[in-house]
This record gives C-alpha cells, sequence and structure tokens, in this order.
C-alpha cells in the first residue's frame, strides 16, 4: 500500500527520472555499492578494532554505523524524480539548502579524490621498497635513487593512462566493470589477512584493551566512530546508482542496500577481527605495515589494494563533476539547445581540470592533513587522513628509517647504527648525579 501510493503521487506530481542512457542491473548495482564503500578504510580497521578495546566493542560500533541512510536517500530519489544527489536535496530542502549542499559535497568528494591520490602514491613507494628488498636482498634504506622510480612520476602516468580515461565515460553503469574487478581486490587483502592468521606461528598476543572501564573505554570506542562510517560511506553514490538501475522499485533498492552493507559488513569485519588477533594492541594503523616487507602475499596484497582504490576514483570524479557540470548546462539550455558535442566537451574539460588539480595537490601537498587544515575537509575524510601521523610513529617504532624518493632523501635521518643518541646521554648523566 505504502509503495503504492508512493508511485502515484511520484506519477502525478513529480517528473520521471531520465531513462536515457545504459541501465544498471541488480549485480552490477551491487558491485558498485561495494566498490564505493570498500576503499582505504580497510587498511585502518584492524586498528580501530584495537582502539575501540577489542572485537565486541568494535562489532557493536560498526552495527550501529549501518543505518537506513542508504534506503532514505533512494526513496528521496524516487519521489522526488531527481537523479543526482545535490538535485534531491535541492528538490526536497529547497533551493537554498541545495546550494549549500553542492558547496559541502564537491569539496568532500574533491578531498577524497586528493587523499586517495595520497594513498595511491604511498601504496606506489612502499611497493617499489619492499620489491627491491625481496629481488635483492638489501635493506629498503640502500635503494638509490632513479626519476623513473619517483612515485611522483608513477602517479602522473597513472592519471594519464588509467585513471583520466576511467573517469570520462558519463554514466555510472560504465564503471560495474571495474567494480567488479576493484571488489575483488579489496577482498584478496581480507582473505591474505585471515590465511596469515590462521598460518602464524603460534604466540601469545597481548589483546587486553587499552582502557578496560570507564569513561576512556567509552571515549576510545566512540573515537573509532569516524573511521568505521568512514569505511562505509557510500552514500554519495547510492542516487547515481539507484537512478540508473532498471528496476527502481523501492522494494528492490532496498535488497540491494541490505545486500550490498552484508557485504561490507562481512568484509571489514573479518579484515578487522583477524588482522586484530593476529597483532592485538600492536597492530599498525596500516595494516600491511605491520608484515614484512618481504612477504610476497602481503606485496600482492599492497598492489591489488592500489588497483582497488584506482578502480574507485573514476565514480567520485563522475559524481563531483556532475555537481559543476549540472548548472553549466542549465544555463546554456536557458539561450540556447544543449548539443551532445557541448555536454562531451564540457564533461572532458571538467574532467581534465579536475585531476590535474588534484594530482598537483598530492604531489606538491603529500601531507593531505595539510590540506585539509587550508580547506576544511569533512569529518571522515579528516579522520581517515589523520591517521597518516599515527601510522609514520607505528612504522618508525618497528623498522629502520627509510629513504624518501627524491630530493627530501637528503633531509632524511640515518639508522642510528646501535649509537646513543645526544637526548640519552643528557637524560643518564643527570639522573646519575641525582643519585651521587
Amino acid at each position: 500500500m505504502e509503495e503504492l501510493a508512493r508511485e502515484s503521487i511520484n506519477f502525478l506530481t513529480k517528473p520521471s527520472l531520465d531513462t536515457s542512457g545504459p541501465k544498471l542491473g541488480s549485480l552490477g548495482a551491487v558491485f558498485i555499492m561495494l566498490k564505493s564503500a570498500l576503499g582505504a578504510g580497510l587498511l585502518i580497521f584492524p586498528w580501530a578494532f584495537a582502539k575501540a578495546g577489542g572485537i565486541h566493542s568494535a562489532v557493536t560500533v560498526e552495527m550501529a554505523s549501518n543505518s537506513v541512510g542508504l534506503v532514505i536517500l533512494g526513496y528521496s530519489s524516487s519521489i522526488s524524480g531527481q537523479n543526482t544527489y545535490q538535485a534531491v536535496v535541492r528538490d526536497v530542502c529547497g533551493p537554498a539548502i541545495g546550494k549549500l549542499c553542492e558547496i559541502c559535497y564537491v569539496l568532500n568528494l574533491f578531498i577524497i579524490s586528493v587523499a586517495f591520490l595520497v594513498i595511491v602514491a604511498d601504496q606506489l613507494q612502499k611497493l617499489c621498497l619492499s620489491i627491491y628488498e625481496l629481488i635483492t636482498g638489501l635493506p629498503e634504506s640502500e635503494m638509490p635513487y632513479h626519476w623513473y622510480t619517483d612515485q611522483r612520476f608513477a602517479l602522473f602516468l597513472l592519471c594519464l593512462f588509467f585513471i583520466f580515461p576511467l573517469s570520462v565515460p558519463k554514466e555510472i553503469s560504465m564503471q560495474k566493470y571495474t567494480s567488479v574487478l576493484g571488489t575483488f581486490a579489496a577482498t584478496y587483502l581480507t582473505v591474505a589477512i585471515t590465511v596469515k592468521y590462521h598460518m602464524r606461528p603460534v604466540h601469545e598476543i597481548n589483546l587486553s584493551p587499552l582502557y578496560s572501564s570507564g569513561v576512556s573505554s567509552w571515549a576510545s570506542m566512540f573515537s573509532v566512530i569516524p573511521t568505521i562510517c568512514f569505511g562505509f560511506q557510500c552514500h554519495e553514490a547510492c542516487i547515481a546508482v539507484y537512478s540508473s538501475m532498471e528496476n527502481r522499485k523501492l522494494s528492490h533498492w532496498v535488497f540491494i542496500s541490505v545486500v550490498s552493507m552484508l557485504i561490507c559488513l562481512l568484509i571489514y569485519s573479518l579484515t578487522g577481527v583477524f588482522g586484530y588477533l593476529t597483532f592485538g594492541k600492536n597492530i599498525a594503523p596500516d595494516i600491511l605495515m605491520s608484515y614484512s616487507g618481504g612477504d610476497v602475499t602481503m606485496i600482492i596484497a599492497r598492489l591489488l589494494f592500489g588497483i582497488s582504490i584506482i578502480t574507485i576514483y573514476p565514480i567520485i570524479v563522475l559524481l563531483g563533476r556532475s555537481v559543476i557540470q549540472d548548472p553549466l548546462l542549465r544555463q546554456r539550455h536557458k539561450h540556447t539547445a544543449v548539443t551532445e558535442s557541448y555536454e562531451s566537451r564540457t564533461r572532458v574539460a571538467l574532467t581534465t581540470a579536475w585531476v590535474t588539480v588534484a594530482l598537483l595537490i598530492a604531489v606538491f601537498i603529500p601531507d593531505i592533513s595539510k590540506v585539509i587544515s587550508v580547506v576544511g575537509g569533512p569529518q571522515p575524510t579528516a579522520g581517515s587522513s589523520g591517521h597518516r601521523p599515527q601510522q609514520k610513529a607505528s612504522v618508525a617504532a618497528r623498522a629502520p628509517p627509510r629513504k624518501a624518493w627524491g630530493p627530501e632523501r637528503a633531509s632524511q635521518p640515518k639508522p642510528s647504527g646501535g649509537r646513543t643518541d645526544l637526548r640519552t646521554v643528557i637524560i643518564s648523566r643527570k639522573a646519575s648525579q641525582k643519585k651521587s
């Protein structure tokens, strides 16, 4: 009855959704939703489990974060007759709120796109160092610098030959093929962590939470909510996916949303549980940094994870580009007809500008926290990027300092080789003077 009333209201008062272009089946919609959610948060989940105080607390927060937001957004798209996130907000909440939504929405997506490029650059660097150590048997600090091994050059080639061509298509339904590849690439990391746990040598792992009770334990548990919500963040793409589906009945969209979130819940939970059980409190914010650099299984996992991030990027560009392109097309339509060639030229120009600016920021400001401090990034991205300093500190505690891939290498600290630093000497002398 409710769905019949909804369809009657939609038919009488609202324009129908655009039915032109390729359509998504159920499987394609599920894979795009999965790929939108299975991103950079996958590496951080085991650390989030440790931060939350163990498996039970983390799973509780994880279950609570799975809200009915996807269903609400799909329903709103249905009754408004709009096929983009910003258009739905403008139609439901009014022009003023819609304009504010457009600004926040495009800023959110752009910050995420820059952050993903920084993550890809990090994975390229760590992948190259691990392969060098595996092939030569030499420590990573001995790797010579060449311009063609610079991660900035590799990132430029990736953007030119992979990210840009994949980001140009107009319809999100075209992303279903790369989404299948990206989903399986991300799933490999989960399988590898699970297998590594069961094949590990038996030894005692410290699984005691940082805070066992009191206010601190609750604060620690709730502090990982942004990280867990970031992992399930696919709301930006859900309206575009819903409006591109062949079957847009509300009951079918509920099925797609529930299946997608259940699969995400399974993948994230397995990664978090077995990563946490393997390393306990000593888990690094980047789970791959907790494994040996010469581990072939984890080298493959790092490569496939980079591929997974690359397949998410076109979806982000498509969503952000639509926020800028739609007003341009509406303005053009007021004066003359909008031709296919004009739309195509606008789309290619906006895609070029988006990828170029994001690449320049990622290359010249590799610390994404600085970008966020300048433009005021949204909470989910800030939460994800905020783990980078913690990750660096954790890596520094486990491994000798590495040489950077460029001119910055001269400023990189060198291994101490067992020597005591000046600060330790001063503290020791002061302690001995107090005793005497």
